[in-house]
């Protein structure tokens, strides 16, 4: 029965069922198997996968055996709903426990780290993950490029990339983000060029990465250009994201019909967000006109 309903649990979380898992949870708790460990870390794992985290939280609390994979998956829980002070709480406590910090934890410590701007301690796991022999792992590599970035230290982001072995898309775009959140569009674009000459192909999110450093950089040409490779070479349908991107930098050249042009040639219904940077591209030209 119990290996039964754990499939059936495993199911609820990959699919993010929070109904279904209701009605599970439920019946585990009129057959008695709800107090068994194994239920208990398929009940968390897929209450956290569907966001619920004060259930989740709660099932824990009552856990007798607290593994680090279910210190891992309030960690993670925590951090992807944007509760980052109780996902670092969560770590805390583990440690104060002494459990096994294994692969799965680190990268969503850092990514808490990152959101909370606490760069002191996001050095100290790093030189934890310098010690344990983890500096070469990709996942953790790209926290760690995510973190610094978002803490202010490029320097050290960009260290921690120049050292990788191995780069996928998510390094390429982590570093890239870094630079364009601090104003250096220049580089973003260079490092564009330097991913696209090394053979990673780039995703919607690179593209939205690129856009952005263009628009705000005044860079309209290569913003144009990119927005074709993207299209034309890459084969991407681009999102109202991106089109929002072409609309704000168009706008801030007081480019008003090229940018409505855009718009009016788009395939989806324009967003509040992309329509709120054509009413912006407007105010621009007149701004342009006065001058």
């Amino acid at each position: 029965m119990v290996p039964t309903y754990a499939a059936f649990l495993e199911i609820c979380c990959n699919t993010k069922n929070l109904h279904k898992l209701q009605q599970l949870h439920s019946q585990t708790i009129k057959l008695g198997i709800s107090y068994n460990d194994f239920i208990r870390a398929k009940l968390i794992s897929s209450y956290a996968a569907c966001a619920q985290m004060a259930n989740a939280h709660l099932i824990f609390s009552f856990t007798n055996r607290k593994s680090t994979f279910l210190y891992n998956t309030l960690i993670k829980g925590f951090a992807s709903s944007k509760e980052f002070h109780l996902s670092l709480a969560s770590f805390h406590q583990m440690l104060l426990n002494r459990k096994l910090i294994d692969r799965n934890t680190l990268p969503a410590v850092l990514k808490s780290v990152a959101s909370l701007s606490a760069l002191r301690l996001g050095r100290q796991i790093h030189n934890f993950i310098l010690v344990n022999g983890l500096s070469y792992d990709l996942a953790h590599c790209n926290a760690l490029i995510t973190m610094y970035s978002k803490c202010g230290d490029l320097f050290s982001a960009r260290n921690v990339f120049d050292k990788m072995l191995e780069k996928n898309i998510i390094s390429w775009s982590a570093m890239m983000g870094g630079y364009g959140m601090h104003g250096n569009f220049d580089e973003v674009l260079r490092l564009f060029d330097r991913m696209l000459d090394s053979g990673v192909l780039p995703d919607g999110a690179t593209f939205t990465t690129v856009l952005t450093a263009c628009s705000h950089g005044g860079r309209i040409e290569e913003g144009k250009e990119c927005f074709d490779l993207m299209v034309k070479r890459f084969r991407l349908r681009p999102s109202i994201e991106h089109y929002t991107c072409i609309v704000d930098m168009l706008g801030r050249a007081g480019r008003v019909e090229e940018a409505k042009g855009i718009v009016e040639r788009m395939e989806k219904e324009p967003d509040q967000a992309l329509l709120r940077a054509l009413l912006k591209t407007s105010r621009n030209r007149t701004k342009f006109v006065i001058t």
